[in-house]
């Protein structure tokens, strides 16, 4: 009874609260029962599921190829990489906004960082090869001028690596900058206060009091970055190296590789089954790192 009342007393909570579930639902839980596909050999004449079950023979395709150790390294180091240094970069730009006085000129620089972000990759792939095509800045601009040869950036994969971390901590790192000025500026300016009668340097205000309040930010959407560590972002490592073949071997990831894969055979079963392979991974991957935040800081973990 007291449950029924209470019920009723958050009826229009749990009416606004109705859209968000729905979506959730629909967006979330309806597409989970497509993964059956993961363990058939799809007909589409007969339909889903009248095709006949054939176990795990659809993730021997991620695994029974000489290219399995190469997407695999190729996605676990990028992202490893984007998850560091994107954390670095994006605190860093927090605090540097958060130490502005003027609101306008801060606005102004969190409006510029945010532009990549709200930037599609088919544009950016436009704007790296003006920088690195044969006639882009770089080569007709800056090489030709000082006298050297020009470079074919899209047959070198030994510029690659760089060039990708580049473009992914530029476009990506504003939006969690963004984040991370949210919660500075959420902090009780009487720790400064009382720290700045102390007479504490910059530095010291930054490193015993920012980030020490950051951390709980900074584990949870590091953890999140974690769980999606055998996921990438396909537009980067697609459309920016303009699919070149030459470069495969340093732009070729688990999500192209698929891709890479359908365009030639057309199974969606394949397919299927390396989604669900990412996402079994990125969930066992999230809960050991929750686990080792509980054991490090039990306070900071999510569960």
């Amino acid at each position: 009874m007291k449950k029924r009342k209470m019920a009723w007393r958050y009826r229009y909570l749990y009416l606004l609260m109705l859209p968000g579930l729905i979506y959730l639902l629909i967006n979330n839980y309806l597409p989970m029962a497509g993964l059956v596909i993961a363990f058939k050999k799809v007909n589409f004449r007969t339909g889903i599921w009248s095709s006949p079950w054939c176990g795990l023979e659809n993730f021997k395709y991620l695994f029974a190829t000489k290219d399995a150790w190469i997407i695999t390294r190729n996605t676990i180091l990028y992202n490893l990489v984007f998850i560091i240094l994107g954390l670095v970069v994006s605190v860093a730009l927090a605090i540097f906004l958060s130490e502005m006085r003027s609101k306008k000129m801060r606005s102004l620089h969190q409006g510029c960082l945010l532009i990549p972000y709200i930037i599609s990759y088919v544009v950016v792939s436009y704007l790296v090869y003006a920088f690195l095509g044969s006639n882009g800045l770089i080569n007709k601009g800056i090489l030709q001028e000082m006298g050297k040869n020009s470079v074919n950036w899209y047959l070198e994969s030994k510029y690659w690596p760089f060039i990708l971390v580049f473009v992914n901590t530029w476009k990506n790192a504003g939006y969690a900058s963004v984040i991370y000025l949210a919660t500075i500026l959420g902090f009780d300016d009487s720790v400064y206060e009382a720290a700045q009668l102390d007479g504490v340097t910059p530095w010291q205000k930054i490193r015993y009091i920012t980030i020490p309040l950051l951390k709980p930010t900074i584990i949870t959407l590091t953890m999140l970055n974690v769980g999606r560590i055998f996921y990438s972002d396909f537009g980067l490592f697609y459309q920016v190296p303009q699919n070149s073949g030459a470069i495969l071997n340093v732009t070729n990831v688990l999500d192209t590789y698929v891709y890479r894969g359908l365009l030639e055979l057309g199974d969606v079963s394949m397919s299927s089954a390396a989604g669900l392979y990412q996402a079994v991974v990125g969930f066992f991957v999230i809960m050991a790192a929750n686990a080792l935040v509980r054991k490090i800081s039990p306070d900071d973990a999510i569960i």
